[in-house]
């Protein structure tokens, strides 16, 4: 299972920690041995919303090679859904799953990957997400293969259901008592 995490400037630090560090340790507990991830992004450092620098592992290269494409959310995401340099890079992914977590959908949705299908996203931004599909008020929401995560702090649940999907409920327990995520 390759993961594309995928990182841009003014990104929610949370939407994209919060789902990443749940995936991970499928590999970092031993659960998977077939777990490998890079951080992609169009810009050799991105700055997320209060600060936070990360160095993407893959800068500006296709994203068609992952199984997993995993999208954060930001307020930025309102206006990178419109860029025309951003979304048809992020539309060369052609994972198996794809995810988002925020307002991420909206780049989804813009990209033509929700189309059809049924999302969720920040409760501010339900009235923009329903130009790409069929928005559901919930904290998440699975069709096919697409899973969108509500609010910011969704994102370690989506994480952690997604761990579920790909191994079982057992080491979703697991990850979730080392995490000491309570809920």
């Amino acid at each position: 299972m390759d993961i594309a995490f995928v990182a841009y400037d003014g990104m929610t630090a949370l939407d994209f920690v919060g789902i990443y560090d749940p995936l991970t340790r499928l590999d970092t507990m031993g659960f998977r041995d077939d777990m490998t991830w890079d951080v992609c992004a169009r810009s050799e450092r991105v700055t997320a919303n209060a600060g936070l620098e990360i160095v993407p592992d893959v800068v500006d290269e296709s994203l068609s090679n992952y199984d997993m494409l995993v999208v954060p959310g930001g307020f930025v995401a309102r206006e990178l859904a419109e860029d025309d340099e951003f979304m048809p890079w992020l539309a060369t992914a052609d994972a198996e799953w794809t995810a988002s977590v925020c307002t991420g959908s909206l780049l989804l949705g813009s990209a033509g990957f929700l189309d059809g299908k049924r999302a969720t996203t920040h409760p501010g931004a339900y009235e923009r997400l329903a130009e790409y599909c069929d928005v559901v008020e919930e904290r998440i929401v699975v069709d096919r293969r697409v899973a969108t995560a509500g609010g910011v702090t969704s994102g370690i649940d989506l994480g952690l259901w997604l761990c579920s999907e790909l191994e079982d409920e057992e080491t979703r327990e697991a990850i979730k008592n080392q995490m000491d995520y309570p809920y």
